[in-house]
């Protein structure tokens, strides 16, 4: 067993690894694990991670190796590193690459599977899940497969636990000039570039184009991740679809290609429901690509994926991508992908699949990192337990366990607890954030505040979010249409009244409604309402879990108390 004995971890032999919350050398150990661990659950003394195959290819694939992660457990470990753990550790990360995909050059229709030993062939020889996708040994280290199942190949071997390098190339697409726009007294385009784009974004940008054409950035909300995506394809110089969550960031995405590139508006279309533009750079999103007239019918716009030739595909929030897209993702494999997100969390468990078919992580910036260079802005993080009425508390202890969490959620003591709030940020802008639909109603008539919700038309919706952007509304109340990709630079204080159960994808997303810079201190704060002594509270503590990971630590106020309970 190897370890100095002072670490901040207990490593144990099931890939787990406990973290002392309380020692010195917390917060250095947490960003080291960040880098080939998940985090599975954070209580007051002990935050619990878990090495997983997908967290080391991960590293793997940002270039750590398996001798660097064994000497950070050993660095971090009081009580060294388990017997057979580090032999794991070493497979788990070798098997990164152990597999490679080339276009055969002879005949453009077949690719090429390489082994580095004909064992490994054999293994997999024995797999009738591969025989399905057409693969035929042609000699001792070498397969042949149809190009067309190129991606259910990689996502199968994943699967299997031998993750794919993909060096078969990628078509060019259709050349498209895209210059970016020069900004005002400005001689050329290229200083635009230089100062236009942060560092970190350039340095995702360059990390994207080493990786070869397919590969994800992660970074928060408010970060920028939208001029990393236009900052590709201006790389590029090809036409582009990009597909996003919602109609409004649609029109977002719009606006940006539009500001920002040298596009005019006859380069850049809008498929959707109001519109069916295919264009240079179209832009569109994941409900139309799966849109179909009735339950059991084809999908009427996933042809749009080969309707042009298009050289890159950006997928928005590419942790929301549904099963039918990563299907015909899989089908794409020679077009390049990128993947944009502000966590890789998904909650069916389908992270190896955004792995093997869009690619593997290939930037992450941490929050705290762009918060202490004042890119984001440094967010307090509330819990505030508010208790349930006795009439309800009655109803809540006969209730089954999914009705508990509903009455726990929609306890409607929240609504006063919504308003103390309110009138404790009188100069600020407020975004109140739920699930449920009348809880948000009662919410909106109690504090006399517009609603929006999926029945609000698109061009109510615009007319609201311009008024709180603009400072002429304070005061927003918004349903889970707001989680992603809406601009609201100017909320400061953001209200979670209810949400979907343990998700920690929302809960990230919810709190990145507020991260964008503030004038002054740059400071916002983020409020999460749950019931007191109640399945709410369970939930809670699971959706916290990723922005634990990235060190946000939540205060807790009972709605009786005014002082704050660390």
């Amino acid at each position: 067993m190897k370890g100095s004995g002072i670490g901040a971890c207990i490593v144990r032999k099931d890939r787990t690894l406990l973290l002392e919350c309380g020692h010195p050398g917390f917060e250095a150990a947490r960003t080291d694990l960040a880098d080939y661990c998940e985090l599975v659950k954070s209580l007051p003394a002990y935050h619990t991670y878990r090495i997983t195959p997908l967290s080391l290819w991960n590293a793997a694939a940002a270039g750590k190796t398996a001798e660097e992660i064994i000497q950070s457990l050993s660095l971090l470990s009081r009580s060294g590193i388990p017997a057979g753990l580090e032999e794991e550790v070493k497979l788990l990360v070798s098997r990164y690459g152990r597999l490679q995909l080339y276009a055969d050059s002879a005949d453009l229709s077949l690719m090429i599977l390489r082994a580095d030993t004909p064992g490994l062939l054999d293994e997999l020889a024995e797999q009738a899940s591969l025989v399905e996708v057409g693969l035929v040994r042609t000699a001792p280290l070498e397969y042949q497969c149809p190009a067309e199942q190129r991606g259910l190949l990689k996502q199968e071997l994943t699967r299997m636990g031998f993750p794919v390098l993909d060096y078969a190339g990628y078509r060019d697409g259709q050349a498209l000039h895209v210059p970016w726009k020069e900004p005002a007294g400005s001689g050329t385009a290229a200083v635009w570039d230089a100062f236009g784009l942060r560092d970190y974004q350039d340095a995702a940008v360059r990390r994207f184009e080493g990786m070869g054409g397919s590969g994800v950035v992660v970074l928060p909300c408010g970060a920028g991740k939208t001029i990393v995506g236009l900052a590709v394809l201006e790389s590029l110089q090809c036409e582009t679809l990009i597909l996003t969550s919602s109609a409004t960031s649609v029109t977002q995405w719009r606006e940006e290609l539009l500001t920002r590139t040298g596009l005019d508006e006859e380069s850049v279309g809008e498929y959707s429901g109001v519109k069916r533009e295919v264009r240079p750079v179209t832009v569109t999103t994941y409900q139309m690509m799966t849109h179909r007239r009735s339950k059991g019918g084809s999908f009427v716009h996933m042809n749009l994926f080969t309707q042009r030739n298009w050289g890159l595909i950006i997928y928005d929030e590419v942790h929301l991508l549904p099963a039918p897209v990563f299907r015909a993702t899989a089908d794409i494999q020679a077009t390049r992908r990128l993947g944009l997100t502000a966590t890789l969390v998904r909650e069916d468990g389908r992270e190896t699949d955004v792995f093997s078919l869009i690619g593997p992580k290939c930037y992450e910036m941490p929050w705290k990192v762009l918060e202490k260079q004042g890119w984001i802005a440094a967010v307090d993080c509330i819990e505030v337990v508010v208790p349930m009425p006795d009439e309800l508390r009655l109803k809540y202890l006969y209730a089954g366990e999914r009705e508990k969490f509903r009455i726990a959620a929609g306890n409607p003591a929240k609504i006063a607890a919504v308003a103390r709030i309110v009138s404790t940020h009188p100069d600020e802008s407020v975004l109140v954030i739920g699930q449920y639909l009348d809880q948000l109603r009662n919410l909106a008539e109690s504090l006399e505040a517009p609603l929006i919700t999926g029945k609000t038309p698109q061009r109510e919706r615009g007319e609201l979010y311009s008024a709180f952007r603009e400072g002429r509304l304070r005061l927003l109340v918004v349903s889970k249409v707001a989680n992603f990709a809406v601009n609201l630079p100017d909320a400061s204080v953001g209200i979670e009244v209810s949400g979907a159960y343990g998700s920690r994808q929302e809960e990230a997303q919810r709190l990145g409604r507020i991260l964008r810079p503030k004038p002054g201190e740059n400071k916002a704060y983020f409020y999460t309402l749950v019931s007191g002594d109640s399945r709410e509270q369970d939930f809670a503590l699971r959706r916290r879990l990723f922005l634990t990971e990235q060190g946000y630590e939540y205060a807790v106020q009972t709605e009786q108390q005014e002082e704050i309970i660390l």
